[in-house]
């Protein structure tokens, strides 16, 4: 089975985690978002794969290779200009032309059955079928009427006040007959969503939709982010320990995933579920609480509280630091005493002072240093990077 994976966007809404990597490459559990998709893809039996590429291609393709050692073949397909969902995936029509072929993208994190919506669509007449998930506020996707048949009467995206008629949501996940492309306009600006299922309900053409069932979010903003590493938390079947760990009487609650030469001090807490990359080091008296993702080579000093939050590569936590539901990127320093409030995301190789508290929902852009002592209330934005 085909599948295509649409990786071209820029990742605005989640700067500054954007600036390093392109958004499939975002780590879940300390490995690039785009490989948890490639590897349930492979469970599902999808195991021909394109990828379109845009913005910053070279690191995906880096990551993913040729897709063997994740038993899939992948090829990659460049865009010179932003095509849009519809477009680009014209662009890859000379690999996908022959059979059905699933869509999704390539910063969704999910669960779902995609096998069954294959099934699904092999047995009833469309050229699309659109995966759908019941959600309680559906006013950033699009949104379908769909019968008891299954067949799509209505299709709005991003509806307004007034323009709710459902709360089913697509997942911008869709199985689609090769004949599709015959809609498809070459080398033009075309969406899936904003034109072609709106041009084929006008012709009264048959697009049907399937219920999803399980877990899925599109990694779109820093919200879906930190819950997309919390449905993956979740799914930590027991604790794992990889090469050399060392421990002085600390107390490790599972389900736990510790990496080579991971090091834990004398009168610590880590309560799982909680994953810590590779040559770690965490001091004493540091509790690090349910939901935490730490990346490899960092250091987390004494006496710091670390409570789900999501810590990149080489970065260094002072003595007696607060890190609450907070995004820390590679290379980041955050000095002693200080305090990050819930919803912060702080980008690579930012320096914080002594004793600065960083408020709620704060983002502060990389290569920033900021002063000790410091109240961070409002976004510190690096102009270097507009």
């Amino acid at each position: 089975m085909k599948a295509c994976i649409m990786c071209g966007g820029e990742g605005t809404r989640l700067r500054p985690l954007t600036f390093e990597r392109p958004k499939p490459s975002i780590p879940i559990l300390n490995k690039p978002s785009v490989v948890h998709l490639i590897e349930h893809l492979s469970k599902e039996g999808f195991n021909t794969i394109v990828i379109t590429l845009g913005y910053m291609a070279e690191n995906i393709e880096e990551q993913l290779g040729d897709g063997r050692i994740f038993g899939v073949h992948i090829d990659y397909v460049y865009e010179k200009d932003k095509l849009g969902t519809a477009g680009g995936v014209k662009n890859a029509e000379k690999y996908l032309k022959d059979e059905p072929f699933l869509v999704l993208g390539g910063d969704h994190v999910l669960n779902l059955n995609l096998r069954e919506m294959y099934r699904f669509h092999e047995t009833n007449d469309s050229l699309v079928t659109i995966g759908l998930l019941s959600i309680d506020d559906p006013r950033e996707f699009g949104i379908a009427d769909m019968d008891v048949n299954n067949r799509i009467r209505r299709f709005l995206e991003k509806p307004g006040p007034g323009e709710i008629f459902s709360n089913l949501a697509s997942t911008g996940i869709y199985m689609c007959d090769p004949e599709i492309f015959d809609w498809i306009p070459e080398n033009t600006k075309y969406d899936f969503a904003k034109d072609l299922f709106p041009a084929m309900l006008t012709k009264n053409y048959k697009i049907n939709g399937i219920l999803a069932r399980g877990k899925w979010t599109d990694v779109g903003n820093a919200s879906a982010y930190r819950q997309a590493q919390r449905w993956m938390l979740e799914a930590l079947p027991g604790t794992t320990i990889v090469g050399h760990f060392s421990s002085k009487d600390a107390r490790l609650t599972g389900p736990l995933q510790l990496g080579n030469n991971v090091s834990v001090g004398s009168n610590s807490a880590i309560v799982g579920p909680v994953v810590i990359g590779e040559n770690t080091r965490i001091g004493d008296n540091v509790l690090i609480g349910p939901y935490t993702t730490i990346g490899s080579n960092c250091v987390i000093n004494d006496g710091s509280r670390i409570l789900s939050s999501y810590i990149f590569n080489n970065i260094t936590i002072g003595s007696n630091c607060n890190v609450s539901g907070s995004i820390i990127d590679n290379g980041a320093q955050v000095s002693e005493n200080s305090c990050l409030e819930n919803g912060t995301v702080i980008g690579p190789n930012v320096v914080i002072g002594n004793n600065t508290t960083v408020h709620s929902n704060t983002k502060i852009w990389p290569d920033i240093v900021i002063p000790g002592g410091t109240s961070v209330k409002n976004d510190m934005v690096n102009e270097s990077y507009i």
